[in-house]
């Protein structure tokens, strides 16, 4: 019989590796800005980027998206580029939505779905030339998207930290960028973009955000980051901009019906049962797909299901009675059957309604919409 010793880390080796998966190693190239300004410490880890909750007071920072300009830096979000002859075709055969008719200066929402049809992530997709684009997404995809590139004329490059950017939003954030002096950005339509030239570079200036206001997105390289920054809060000041956090965003994102992978739905790559995989038609993406496009990746999973009526889930709002936000909240039918999860909930100012985004198994939320009922937990509860 052979005996083997057990071997127990120390206490320091311990803690060293405790403190390795607790540290946040990268800043973005605004978090000298972002940490001057912050009054408390409330971050998070946003793909491996300190960024914060809240940087002041979390319900002003929702108010000043809705009554003034909101400042957020998204210089953590996924970059892409991706050029050549074949960026067109390549970007069309990835992405649910029609590349071919998005125009150079022009920006869309989209997704991309595995083979079986099921979302892999949304994000929004930037033709900055006839055979130049930027495509934006919440999770890392390089390796899928090299993959698919085989054959195609194309290079893909990700460029996250080459790349800064910043989110302008709220009614004020038009007349910020206009007395920074970006002249011709009243020219910018909904989803238009355009070059501007700042601190001997260009930055790229989209009318596209995260809120469902009027706002800006504005991406540029990230040695000249800190001079926009500042340039945009002495434009600000007198139009009461404000610096915001994660959270205030995510408030204003959901009064917009506006949804978040590994949030809202479960990106197939991270699924590890096969009843957190969705198709776009059951997250509110269905509008994405265009029969007569031609071939996508996916495009036969999901037409398919649509002629068999596969489709097991639907994404709904909820209106809510009461006050009390249904975070991860269970919803019932007839106060007895579970038919699906709160993935989003707010008291929505805006609205005056207790609201939420639930994914519910069809036919409820679907042809089914009386006679559902939430369970509102005081504790979460993790859902596995």
């Amino acid at each position: 019989m052979n005996h083997h010793s057990t071997i127990k880390p120390s206490s320091d080796a311990r803690t060293a590796a405790q403190s390795h998966f607790r540290t946040l190693r990268l800043g973005t190239p605004f978090q000298s800005r972002i940490d001057a300004l912050g009054l408390k410490e409330d971050w998070y880890n946003w793909a491996g980027y300190r960024a914060p909750h809240s940087l002041w007071d979390e319900e002003l920072e929702y108010f000043a998206i809705r009554s003034q300009a909101a400042l957020f830096d998204i210089s953590p979000m996924t970059k892409y580029r991706i050029e050549g002859p074949d960026a067109e075709a390549y970007l069309d055969r990835v992405t649910l939505r029609d590349v071919t008719k998005l125009k150079p200066g022009r920006v869309r929402y989209t997704a991309w779905c595995d083979d079986d049809g099921f979302v892999l992530d949304d994000g929004t997709l930037f033709r900055l030339s006839p055979t130049r684009f930027r495509l934006c997404s919440q999770e890392r995809h390089l390796p899928w998207l090299l993959d698919s590139a085989i054959g195609y004329e194309v290079s893909v490059e990700e460029e996250t930290e080459a790349v800064a950017g910043l989110a302008l939003q709220g009614p004020t954030s038009f007349a910020i960028l206009r007395d920074a002096g970006f002249a011709g950005i009243e020219r910018l339509k909904i989803f238009d973009l355009a070059e501007f030239a700042h601190d001997g570079a260009t930055v790229t200036i989209s009318r596209t955000g995260f809120t469902g206001d009027l706002g800006y997105e504005l991406f540029l390289p990230a040695d000249k980051a800190l001079s926009l920054w500042d340039r945009l809060m002495a434009a600000g000041e007198p139009r009461g901009i404000r610096t915001i956090g994660y959270t205030a965003l995510n408030r204003a994102r959901l009064e917009a019906g506006l949804i978040v992978a590994n949030a809202d739905f479960t990106a197939a790559e991270h699924a590890i049962r096969a009843d957190r995989l969705r198709m776009p038609d059951e997250i509110g993406l269905g509008f994405m797909i265009d029969p007569d496009k031609g071939h996508f990746n996916g495009r036969r999973a999901i037409l398919e299901a649509r002629s068999r009526k596969r489709l097991r889930h639907v994404l709904v709002g909820l209106e809510i009675e009461g006050n009390v936000p249904a975070e991860h909240a269970i919803v019932y039918y007839r106060k007895s059957q579970e038919v699906g999860l709160v993935s989003a909930a707010m008291w929505s100012p805006m609205a005056k309604r207790n609201i939420a985004l639930a994914s519910l198994q069809r036919p409820y939320g679907d042809t089914i919409v009386d006679d559902l009922w939430v369970e509102i937990y005081a504790m979460r509860e993790l859902q596995y």
